[in-house]
């Protein structure tokens, strides 16, 4: 039997409510984060985080946190040791954020974790293989996530919970930058479109059973770079925005993961959007935040996909401050 009064010894037997089974629930989360509510609510809250990015002033240290489902936003005490843009975003799900290299003045190696349970930073001893920005990240939950691109070919893995990192023998078939990424979990990632010599389209699938790629059939719908991209994980993955030669997309395509194949919303995004940063509360919603509008005027609202009826809104409070460039990672209430 869980023996809470080892876990939680200042709570009172009367809210012990028989959570014997607690562990078999959560394999992925570390006796340490069971404490003091993080595990039962207080301290490990669904939410995501956005960290980082370029505002009109310059690279900022900021991380905003969006709670779910009320997405009711707050700025976090934690700040980014440096002002960062350009890098990649993923997550543990019920664990901790990862903010993936990107520029602070140079391209740099360095990958920051910020827990859930207390919103407390480190700076991963391994970091990336090698300094680049323009990276995109995608996870499977509990088990490892994923560094792409960066204007090179390689993808890292972070193995969870111990983040020891290896380096695919596959990676990407060419040196891409700016691309939508997003996981069905258990199952596969994905890294969609971004930019060569120009914008692209294709869809690289990897398989998380033996981290294999494969290119999709479909294509994205036009061809564009620095997208956004969310999962609705088991259903369906989101590309959203980018730009289109000198124009900025509303388009959002979305890929089912049932047989990958691609649709294009009606609704898109409220604005067209270059630069924004992609995050999903699986079961409920994606969204866009950030970015830059057209003009590269920069931008704090965000765009949110009802999921599974793709309807759009805008949330009434956006980022703390107009970036682009941002990189997110979500603590998902559920995911398959």
């Amino acid at each position: 039997m869980f023996r809470q009064d080892r876990t939680n010894p200042s709570t009172a037997i009367s809210n012990w409510r028989g959570r014997h089974d607690t562990p078999k629930a959560w394999p992925s989360s570390a006796v340490s984060t069971w404490l003091n509510g993080g595990l039962f609510g207080g301290g490990a809250a669904g939410g995501a985080l956005c960290m980082g990015g370029s505002a009109v002033s310059g690279r900022t240290t900021q991380v905003d946190k969006f709670i779910f489902p009320s997405n009711v936003r707050s700025t976090l005490v934690t700040v980014l040791p440096a002002g960062t843009e350009e890098a990649g975003g993923m997550a543990n799900a019920l664990v901790a954020a990862y903010n993936l290299g990107g520029n602070d003045g140079s391209n740099v190696s360095t990958v920051y974790k910020i827990l859930f349970v207390d919103e407390s930073l480190s700076t991963l001893g391994t970091g990336l293989s090698s300094a680049r920005a323009g990276l995109s990240g995608f996870a499977n939950a509990a088990v490892a996530g994923y560094a792409a691109g960066g204007w090179a070919t390689t993808v890292d893995k972070f193995a969870f919970p111990s983040d020891s990192r290896s380096t695919l023998g596959t990676g990407l078939p060419g040196s891409i930058s700016s691309a939508a990424a997003f996981a069905n979990s258990g199952t596969a990632g994905y890294y969609a479109g971004g930019y060569i010599s120009a914008s692209t389209n294709p869809i690289y699938k990897f398989a998380f059973s033996d981290d294999s790629r494969t290119t999709l059939s479909a294509t994205l719908s036009s061809l564009r770079t620095a997208l956004a991209g969310f999962a609705n994980s088991g259903t369906a993955g989101y590309a959203a925005g980018g730009r289109i030669s000198y124009s900025f997309a509303t388009t959002v395509d979305k890929i089912a993961f049932s047989d990958d194949s691609l649709s294009t919303l009606g609704t898109g995004l409220t604005a067209g959007k270059y630069a924004a940063s992609g995050f999903a509360n699986t079961g409920t919603a994606g969204y866009a935040a950030g970015g830059d509008l057209s003009g590269y005027v920069r931008n704090d609202t965000v765009d949110t996909f009802a999921f599974p009826s793709d309807s759009r809104s805008l949330l009434a409070e956006g980022l703390s401050v107009a970036v682009r460039y941002a990189a997110s990672g979500a603590n998902e209430l559920s995911i398959p």
